[in-house]
């Protein structure tokens, strides 16, 4: 029986990803085994000697730190997603050069950490006879199957003291502060950021907005509350009913459409009907770098030693989740290929209106 496991990374980075790495290579070596991570992504799979060794004893520091000493990539090759909503098969001759490699190397098993793009690549990869599990990661939380991503909680604390210094400043000038984070097709981070750092409106791609229900609440906090200012915090997919997403200048051949500006569009469209002195602030990767939380640190160490448990019972092409109250597992093939997104009239959004917040419809 090999005795040897091999890590990958895929897809853009986030904090936590070097506090997985550890926790499968501390728990292989519990058992035993060594472990491998390859470098630069799945195409690192396929360059001759393109890994490292990773003694968890020489790998002190990772839990904290951000990104990945594997390095990733979210193009290339290996690309699942091609478009908004479209993911593409990957060629045979790459499914084999996967498997050849894992033979070589004499791998038990592959573990996966990424987010849909790159769990979707892991599960062409199983169905083509290579031995994976996946470890759930993106900022956005919207993969199915687990109710937390790794990554999310600390997108969020940086969302959220962002709203807190732009608090006092807002107050300080009477002014609109509208703070752009990330979100492409769920708006999570802008919800659960929202909420904790006390914005007065939020917008997300799951709600349609309209300018004119965005002022009247900038109206109602003036004449009934003497709030001068307001707080918006909008996510990168968020768009007006009715309206397009609004994109960057430059954009990508065969990727999909990079976002970026609604933050923008929001501050000038609101000074002008409004009167007020409107401002705004773009997070982007900010929101993607830095360590890990608590949270993500804890999550991040029980998701890499059940996906070694995972390969240790044979349960491939499985994906570990975290369901609330414990970790556990789900395939991969039901957690990729759709998004989770808000729900308009869920819980979380009904008492986010309970408190006075705005959503824009």
């Amino acid at each position: 029986m090999n005795d040897r496991i091999g890590i990958v990374t895929g897809g853009g980075d986030c904090p936590g990803l070097n506090a997985v790495i550890r926790a499968v290579a501390k728990a292989g070596a519990k058992r035993g085994w060594e472990t491998i991570g390859f470098l630069g992504g799945f195409e690192g799979i396929l360059e001759p000697e393109q890994f490292m060794p990773l003694d968890y004893q020489k790998l002190s520091g990772l839990l904290t730190r951000g990104g990945t000493i594997l390095g990733t990539a979210n193009r290339g090759r290996f690309s699942a997603k091609v478009g908004d909503g479209e993911t593409r098969r990957l060629p045979q001759s790459l499914i084999d050069g996967v498997h050849a490699t894992v033979d070589k190397q004499k791998l038990r098993g592959l573990v996966c950490i990424g987010g849909d793009g790159t769990l979707s690549i892991a599960q062409q990869l199983f169905e083509g006879g290579v031995p994976v599990v996946g470890v759930p990661k993106t900022i956005d939380n919207d993969l199915e199957g687990t109710l937390w991503t790794f990554g999310f909680d600390s997108a969020v604390a940086c969302a959220t003291d962002a709203l807190d210094r732009l608090h006092t400043t807002a107050e300080s000038h009477n002014r609109l502060m509208v703070l752009e984070v990330m979100g492409r097709h769920a708006g999570w981070i802008a919800l659960y950021a929202g909420v904790a750092g006390g914005a007065d409106v939020i917008l997300i791609p799951e709600i349609p907005f309209h300018y004119e229900s965005i002022c009247a609440k900038i109206a109602d906090r003036e004449q009934r509350e003497n709030k001068r200012f307001t707080l918006i915090t909008v996510a990168e997919g968020a768009r007006e009913q009715d309206g397009e997403l609004v994109t960057a200048a430059d954009q990508p051949a065969n990727r999909e459409t990079r976002l970026g500006g609604i933050g923008a569009v929001v501050a000038e469209e609101l000074e002008k009907r409004t009167g007020k002195e409107a401002r705004v602030c773009v997070l982007g990767h900010l929101q993607r770098g830095g360590c890990p939380t608590n949270f993500d640190r804890a999550l991040c160490c029980l998701f890499g030693a059940e996906a070694v448990e995972l390969i240790a019972a044979g349960r491939f092409g499985r994906m570990v989740s975290y369901q609330g109250t414990h970790v556990s597992n789900v395939k991969i093939a039901d957690a990729v290929g759709r998004l989770k997104t808000v729900p308009p009239d869920g819980d979380f959004a009904r008492n986010a209106r309970a408190l006075g917040i705005c959503f824009g419809d």
